[in-house]
């Protein structure tokens, strides 16, 4: 099986301040990343900040107006809602609730709501809807956010070839949010001024643009949202739902089922640093509630690489499940470090983080057996998944040798989204009745590309699917189906 890089802190919905809790360590007001701490896993061939695509208007830096037309390359142009060459128009209704399974053109098999009455309005013009993405590109840890942006790219060149909303074409609009709650704010000022919605964005410390979004009512389709400032913007909404203070129980319920025995003498290790303190004691608390039994738990410092009085507390506590929170380089050192001491727990778990080719190449043996919870298909399977098989065709287009990833995976759900709801309403659609249509959205899989999200509700996805490392090689645990079981506050 291949494995394809992703950035390395990935937030998860049952820990959503991760990223910044793992990732920030300094800086004034929380803005600040450090570089030693992760790293941008990046591909060769990524396309830079200010290239352009079919339909890219790139602005210049985080406050940048856009420059450039969109070029809307493909057929299928019309207008009063003519049918693009995808010929998706017409046909069975298929809401966004349900998803449409088989149904991978464009528009989702939506229905296309009549264009009578359409204006043009803030980022509508007679020929181009402009989208903004603004996601963290430069920063402490440069292309941190980049696949997000490019993945909004891969499907607006995708919709642009095959199809058309009312006779317009869609362009991005690429903003660099910096890793910074101002840069953030920023972002969406111009955001707000120069486009109809924003999609896909993806930001560590995206508190800062919150109030702006929804002061102006900017319709804000996130790949996911990290900060609960973020999740209280009514405009603002994830297409990975997330939740602060609530941990997926199927996490504890796989485990318990499979490895009872060792859940009953668990570990968690965590690093001390912000967020990730409470995540970590939050996931146990959850974890205790469902059945399993924690003998030990130990948190360790940023600076700190002897991670041998850890794996010494363990063997000592007779722990056979261990849980780690922090970056796959510090679970890579821990996994060694378990190694060493001849300590071969039943269970290693990371987060995904760890569906990383560096980890497996880095962590060698000593990462043998490591699982790791996910809760979209993996990139192994694309094979099997017209939607991500879509995903990385367009994805190759607009940046080749680019990678897919996480953060990717859900960017493009959130274009996905935006476009089958913009043209079910068609000459209804306005920032205000997108955000209505949106709100009621509570079973999004993007097509089978990922598990069930409640995007309206903004409350987690309750289904995951868990991999097992064997030899370098990333293998279903369990087998391939979700195992969906709720969520429990900690």
């Amino acid at each position: 099986m291949r494995t394809h890089s992703t950035t390395e802190h990935i937030l998860w919905p049952a820990y959503a301040l991760l990223i910044v809790g793992a990732l920030v360590l300094t800086g004034c007001g929380g803005s600040s990343l450090s570089p030693r701490y992760v790293r941008a896993r990046t591909a060769p061939g990524l396309a830079q900040p200010g290239s352009t695509v079919p339909g890219d208007t790139t602005g210049t830096g985080a406050s940048g107006a856009g420059s450039g037309n969109a070029t809307g390359s493909g057929s299928g142009a019309g207008s009063g809602g003519s049918t693009g060459s995808d010929g998706s128009a017409g046909g069975t209704a298929t809401h966004s609730t349900s998803q449409g399974h088989g149904v991978h053109s464009a528009t989702g098999g939506a229905r296309r709501g009549s264009c009578a009455g359409f204006k043009n309005q803030t980022g509508i013009t007679d020929d181009t809807i402009t989208l903004a993405n603004a996601s963290d590109i430069s920063g402490p840890v440069p292309g941190i956010f980049t696949s997000a942006q490019q993945a909004v790219k891969a499907y607006v060149a995708y919709f642009n070839a095959t199809s058309s909303l009312c006779g317009r074409k869609l362009s991005v609009l690429s903003l660099d949010s910096r890793t910074d709650s101002g840069g953030d704010q920023t972002s969406y000022a111009t955001a707000c001024a120069k486009s109809f919605a924003a999609v896909g964005s993806m930001s560590a410390f995206d508190s800062g643009g919150a109030s702006t979004a929804q002061a102006c009512g900017l319709p804000d389709i996130r790949s996911q949202a990290v900060s609960d400032a973020r999740n209280d913007c009514t405009t603002c909404f994830g297409a990975q739902a997330t939740q602060t203070r609530m941990f997926q129980n199927a996490v504890p319920d796989f485990f318990l089922k499979h490895y009872h025995h060792a859940t009953q003498h668990a570990a968690m290790i965590y690093v001390n640093a912000a967020a990730s303190v409470d995540n970590a004691k939050n996931m146990m608390v959850v974890e205790k509630k469902r059945g399993m039994r924690f003998v030990y738990s130990g948190a360790f410092d940023v600076a700190e690489f002897n991670y041998s009085p850890y794996v010494q507390h363990m063997k000592d506590a007779g722990v056979q499940w261990v849980q780690f929170v922090g970056s796959s380089d510090e679970a890579v050192r821990l996994a060694q470090a378990m190694q060493s001491a001849d300590f071969h727990p039943k269970v290693f778990l990371l987060d995904p983080t760890a569906y990383d080719p560096n980890f497996v190449k880095s962590g060698g043996s000593a990462v043998n057996g490591a699982f790791v919870f996910i809760n979209f298909t993996p990139f192994d399977e694309t094979a099997h998944n017209p939607e991500l098989r879509l995903y990385e065709t367009w994805l190759q287009q607009v940046a080749p040798g680019a990678a897919p990833s996480y953060f990717g995976v859900f960017a493009w759900s959130a274009a996905r989204l935006f476009v089958q709801e913009a043209v079910e309403l068609g000459g209804k659609l306005t920032r205000a009745s997108l955000v209505s249509k949106i709100r009621g959205v509570h079973h999004w899989t993007s097509n089978g590309l990922h598990a069930p999200e409640d995007v309206g509700g903004k409350t987690n996805g309750s289904c995951w699917r868990f991999l097992r490392l064997d030899h370098g090689r990333w293998d279903p645990a369990g087998g391939t189906s979700y195992m969906c079981h709720g969520s429990t506050a900690g």
